[in-house]
C-alpha cells in the first residue's frame, strides 16, 4: 500500500500529540522516571525491601506510554503490586497519593516546558500543512493534559480544527486511552466517520484505541525496534518521521 497516495482517501487525520507531533514523549519518559525512582526509593529506604528503579523504557511503554496521568500511575504500581489510596487531583506532589505522584510527574514536566520550551517535528508539521491544503480536516487527541501549552510553546495550534486532550476527556467523562472515545469524539467534532479518518499514535495504547474504534486506518510512529509492537497492538503501518508520508512527486 502506498501510504502517501492512501491518505487522500481520508477525510480527517487525528495525530497523537507527544512522539508525534512534537518530541516531549522523551521529556514525559524521563519525568515519569524521576518521580517513580523518588517514590520506589522512599519506599525502600522505609520498607527495607530492594530499590527497584523505574525501567526506561521497558516500565513507560508497558504500563504508562499514551495513558492519562493517573491510570497510568495505577498501572504501573500494579506491575510492582503496590497498593495506594487514589488521593484528589488536587492532592500536592509531596502526598502519597495516586494523584500525588500523578500531579509530581505533571509538576516536573511544567517546569521542563516552561524552563527549555518546544519545536515541534519539522515532518510532522510538513504532513499536517500538506493534508490541510488538500482539504483534510485535522485533530489533535492527547491524553496529556499539558496538551494546549505544549502545542502553543511549539507555535502549531492553528494547524488542528479541534484538540481533544486530556483536560477535555475529563470534563466529558470520556475514559482514555487504550478506550476510542477520545478519537471518536474528536472524529465527531470534524463531523466525520470513523471509517473516513486516520489515527496517527506512538503509543500501544494509542494504536489498540485506533483499531477498537474502526478507524480507516491507523499509522504507527516508531524507531525500528519499538515499530513490531505497534504493529502487533493494531496499526496498519509504520513510519519513523511523518514527512516519509509525503508526496514525492
Amino acid at each position: 500500500m502506498n501510504t502517501a497516495r492512501a491518505l487522500n482517501q481520508f477525510e480527517a487525520m487525528l495525530f497523537d500529540l507527544d512522539g508525534v507531533l512534537t518530541p516531549t514523549a522523551t521529556i514525559h519518559a524521563a519525568c515519569w522516571k524521576r518521580v517513580f525512582d523518588e517514590f520506589l526509593k522512599s519506599r525502600a529506604d522505609s520498607t527495607g525491601e530492594p530499590f527497584v528503579p523505574f525501567d526506561l523504557p521497558k516500565d513507560y511503554l508497558s504500563y504508562v506510554d499514551g495513558k492519562p496521568r493517573y491510570p497510568g500511575v495505577e498501572s504501573f504500581l500494579a506491575s510492582r503490586n503496590i497498593e495506594l489510596p487514589y488521593g484528589d487531583p488536587k492532592d500536592s506532589p509531596n502526598q502519597t497519593t495516586v494523584c500525588g505522584i500523578g500531579n509530581g510527574k505533571d509538576s516536573y514536566f511544567s517546569t521542563i516546558l516552561r524552563e527549555d520550551g518546544i519545536e515541534a517535528f519539522p515532518g510532522a508539521v510538513a504532513l499536517v500543512k500538506h493534508l490541510r491544503n488538500q482539504g483534510i480536516k485535522t485533530a489533535v487527541v492527547s491524553s496529556s493534559r499539558n496538551c494546549k501549552p505544549v502545542l502553543k510553546a511549539a507555535g502549531i495550534t492553528r494547524l488542528f480544527d479541534t484538540i481533544m486532550d486530556g483536560r477535555v476527556a475529563e470534563t466529558l467523562h470520556l475514559p482514555g486511552k487504550p478506550a476510542p472515545d477520545t478519537f471518536l469524539r474528536a472524529a465527531a467534532d470534524l463531523a466525520v466517520s470513523p471509517e473516513k479518518a486516520v489515527v496517527f499514535e506512538d503509543a500501544i495504547a494509542g494504536v489498540q484505541a485506533g483499531q477498537q474504534g474502526k478507524f480507516g486506518l491507523v499509522i504507527g510512529v516508531a524507531e525500528p525496534e519499538n515499530a513490531q509492537a505497534l504493529l502487533d497492538n493494531g496499526a496498519n503501518t509504520v513510519v519513523a518521521d511523518l514527512g516519509e508520508l509525503l508526496p514525492t512527486e
